[in-house]
């Protein structure tokens, strides 16, 4: 797929101010730091469209992108990152849950996963939760130029192991790095297949 426009569109503070629109939506989540805002901006080819923080925690809305003036890119804020407040946590986990499940526009939602780190609890009681609530999604590892071949292939292979210990069947899985560009062209490509389904 070929990326000809990319644009901000609205950022929203709950699902029920969301656009109305009728276009597929792609949604991305993961923990503070996963490197969302970097993978969006190279998934778009925009250095700066969203916006990149050494502060983890920064998306506190529900950004969404127009790509090619047809379909959504929508960056979702992190979660896990404990040095929020009680009161913060549990508005962005109520804002995150009315999206995921009630958004009937995200076709897909795509969950970062850093595959510097060993699986990590709150993931996978996420993907869990994604799983019991029938949510389409893909997983995606991020930061694989941070690792040499050898570990990157590793460290994917004990990750998906241990999703099988509960999973008869893996959701689809790209490998990524926002800095040299792998997985750009895969993930493109079933954004690109995924826009042919007919939307609810």
């Amino acid at each position: 797929m070929i990326i000809n426009t990319a644009r901000f569109l609205i950022s929203a503070p709950t699902e029920a101010k969301c656009p109305t629109d009728k276009r597929h939506e792609y949604a991305f989540i993961g923990r503070s730091n996963v490197g969302k805002s970097s993978l969006i901006n190279m998934l778009l080819g925009r250095k700066d469209l969203a916006k990149t923080s050494s502060t983890p925690g920064k998306t506190m809305l529900i950004n969404h992108f127009l790509v090619n003036e047809d379909w959504a890119i929508v960056d979702l804020p992190g979660y896990g990152y404990a040095a929020r407040s009680k009161a913060d946590r549990a508005k962005l986990e109520v804002m995150i849950k009315d999206y995921i499940l009630h958004r009937s526009q995200m076709t897909n939602l795509f969950v970062l996963v850093d595959s510097r780190h060993a699986p990590q609890r709150i993931d996978l009681e996420f993907m869990e939760w994604l799983g019991e609530n029938g949510v389409p999604f893909s997983i995606v590892f991020t930061k694989l130029d941070k690792l040499s071949s050898a570990a990157a292939k590793k460290a994917t292979e004990v990750y998906l192991s241990t999703l099988l210990e509960r999973w008869e069947e893996l959701p689809p899985v790209f490998k990524t790095s926002s800095t040299d560009k792998r997985g750009r062209d895969a993930v493109l490509d079933y954004i690109e297949e995924m826009n042919k389904l007919p939307l609810e």
